[in-house]
């Protein structure tokens, strides 16, 4: 599984991994400073448009897993600070 192959390749490259399970509260933890990064596939855009305009506005970079994508037409996200969502991009892309 996809989400299997994401966590097991950002394993070793993180301090922890933690899952809260809406994309709308875990996009508000990266814009409050409570986490560092947030990735997940297959989301409506529903579950983004919110929490992305709270992750930019607090200075950090959301896109899709492409890095260049928009992640509202994607429903892939990725975000962070510009060195952690660079990291992300560069782990998750491949996958």
């Amino acid at each position: 599984e996809q989400s299997r192959r994401e966590m097991a390749a950002l394993q070793n490259e993180v301090a922890g991994l933690r899952r809260f399970g809406a994309a709308s509260l875990d996009l508000a933890f990266v814009a409050a400073g409570r986490l560092d990064g947030y990735w997940e596939r297959n989301l409506s855009p529903w579950d983004i448009a919110a929490g992305q305009i709270m992750v930019r506005e607090s200075g950090g970079i959301v896109s899709g897993i492409e890095g260049n994508d928009d992640a509202l037409t994607s429903g892939h996200v990725v975000c962070g600070n510009e060195f952690v969502h660079a990291e992300l991009v560069k782990i998750l892309k491949p996958l």
